[in-house]
């Protein structure tokens, strides 16, 4: 099992009160810029995210309580709850803070506070933590090398490369342009802020709290290359705006690794900086600190921070590895202890040398079904027919950043390697299948594929360990204006109810299928609930926000009871 962070962290570890915005950009967009019909026509009419009441979410809370407790300690559970809720516990003076803070919100009372607690103030690596990674399935339009010389880049690593940075480029203008059709769930739009922070958004260290940096619309000129640990500069626009043909995108890549292959050849590999963006978040803050003290280091690390987004060229990965679509995750995941990665950017193509893609994506901005949309698509326009532009007038040449590294940050760059050499060394990426059904066939079950699944995964972590653990299973919030996420807390009572049948020989089978259908029942109502605001963790986030002083804390008898801790260590 990997140290992976988990989301419940955000809730265990609440260091602050006060809430302020972390988001630093450098374009902005009023209400009058809006484009009637376009991407972000819908937004005014999106409902704001609503403050569950106090005893509601506290009755939930105590449900997903029930599978987990034994009864002494539940009734303990109840107690602590009862008094947290009452008129003279703290829970309503937090509540009515949080009402403060809802209405002094320009959009939700849930957004900064979560970006801060569940991820700018994480201070673990946000590698393999918090970065989401995602295998594109191949194009038979550019065939799987069977091998590829190692440390060399490859014609069909090139040329799809170029293919998905001109569908991406595609992309950007759409939103820009506010041409993006609004997305619908039910017939009902659901909120596009997401969309502004795909491109040109980067998360910067800071000690203490990170900060994330973006440009919406998103104008800049070029992307960032990876390429054998080395950072470039890929301009794809010319000064003039103009976008490069698929030709030239193909011809800058080569130009820009064969600039690398040189340097390397004449001078030796140079310090792989990009390592920083793996390691402890204070680690690297410092060592961006240090850098930042050169006036060279500073005009390279503003071409990241502005890049549109990361294209990571692999050549030092595996034959083996390459091929087999298992391990090939893992390199999407980690790489080679974060090698050949800028992990702070929001969206990292990555193509192996073999021509398999993948993508490495910082979560904090923005979550990954929003990313997802638009690397569906791009795959999509993939694998049809590209009507190229003209050449763009003056495009200028890629640019290999430069880096004056000092002992002290070398040393940092060691460390953060070998930390990341051992977080991967702790992660097992196994990929499965089931080929007797599908989707289609459980529904005809009169359940979602997803309760099945989650259903499912509880019997099966009762057979393997033999007891139940909390489960977090993600719900949107997109329907409310600047939605996240909530928690589905799918660890439920039905659910055991199930699992403990399914292996019991004295249990008959229509009864094992009335207690499955009964779990798929409360699954689904759990993940309506969490999908229309009325959840426990952000609820109980929100309040733990709200705490002022450690005497408070000490206070919160719901919050310093044992089964909180244990309810959100997912």
């Amino acid at each position: 099992a990997a140290r992976m962070r988990s989301p419940g962290a955000a809730l265990r570890a609440i260091a602050g009160v006060g809430v302020s915005r972390h988001h630093s950009t450098t374009a902005s967009q009023d209400a009058s810029s809006v484009k009637p019909g376009g991407t972000f026509s819908s937004q005014a009419a999106l409902p704001r995210l609503p403050i569950p009441e106090l005893k509601d979410t506290a009755a939930r809370y105590l449900k997903s309580l029930e599978p987990l407790l034994a009864p002494a300690d539940y009734a303990r559970s109840e107690r602590a709850v009862a008094e947290f809720v009452s008129d003279s516990g703290l829970g309503p003076v937090l509540q009515q803070r949080l009402q403060q803070v809802d209405r002094a919100a320009q959009y939700s009372w849930l957004e900064d506070i979560w970006l801060k607690k569940a991820y700018l103030e994480w201070r673990g690596p946000s590698y393999i933590n918090v970065n989401w990674y995602a295998l594109i399935g191949d194009n038979p339009a550019f065939p799987v090398l069977d091998s590829a010389p190692r440390g060399h880049v490859s014609e069909v690593q090139i040329q799809r490369a170029a293919r998905l940075i001109t569908h991406m480029l595609e992309a950007n203008e759409a939103l820009n342009a506010q041409a993006i059709p609004v997305d619908t769930q039910k017939g009902q739009p659901m909120c596009m802020d997401q969309f502004k922070w795909q491109f040109g958004t980067t998360r910067i260290p800071r000690m203490g709290c990170d900060e994330l940096v973006h440009q919406y619309p998103s104008t800049a000129r070029h992307v960032l290359l990876m390429y054998r640990n080395q950072a470039v500069e890929v301009p794809v626009y010319s000064a003039a705006g103009q976008r490069a043909s698929l030709l030239q995108i193909a011809a800058q890549l080569v130009q820009a690794t064969q600039q690398v292959d040189k340097d390397i050849a004449a001078h030796g590999a140079r310090p792989p900086v990009a390592n920083l963006t793996a390691a402890h978040r204070d680690d690297w803050s410092q060592a961006r600190m240090l850098l930042e003290q050169d006036a060279g280091n500073r005009a390279s690390l503003a071409s990241v921070d502005a890049a549109l987004f990361g294209v990571c060229l692999d050549v030092d990965v595996d034959a083996c590895d390459a091929a087999d679509h298992e391990r090939a995750m893992a390199v999407l995941a980690h790489s080679d202890a974060g090698a050949n990665r800028w992990y702070d950017k929001a969206m990292q193509l990555v193509v192996l040398s073999n021509g398999r893609v993948g993508v490495n994506c910082e979560h904090s901005p923005v979550d990954a079904m929003t990313t997802g949309r638009l690397l569906m698509e791009a795959a999509a326009k993939e694998r049809g027919v590209l009507r190229d532009l003209a050449p763009a007038t003056g495009l200028a040449p890629p640019t290999p950043l430069q880096w004056n590294v000092t002992a002290d940050v070398a040393e940092i760059i060691t460390k953060a390697r070998s930390d990341a050499r051992d977080l991967a060394g702790d992660l097992r990426i196994l990929l499965g299948g089931v080929a007797d059904f599908g989707a289609q066939w459980i529904k005809t079950l009169g359940v979602s594929p997803d309760a099945f699944f989650q259903v499912a995964l509880q019997a099966a972590y009762l057979r393997h360990h033999g007891r139940p653990v909390a489960t977090y299973e993600s719900a949107s919030l997109r329907r409310f204006l600047h939605g996240r996420t909530e928690t589905i807390r799918s660890c439920t009572a039905d659910a055991q109810a199930f699992a403990r049948a399914l292996d019991d020989r004295d249990v008959a089978l229509g009864a094992k299928l009335e207690l499955f259908r009964r779990a798929a029942a409360t699954h689904t109502a759990l993940t309506a609930a969490a999908a229309g605001g009325q959840g426990v963790d952000r609820h109980l986030l929100g309040l733990r926000a709200q705490l002022q002083s450690a005497a408070e804390a000490e206070r919160a008898s719901l919050f310093v009871d044992p089964a909180f801790a244990q309810s959100c260590s997912f």
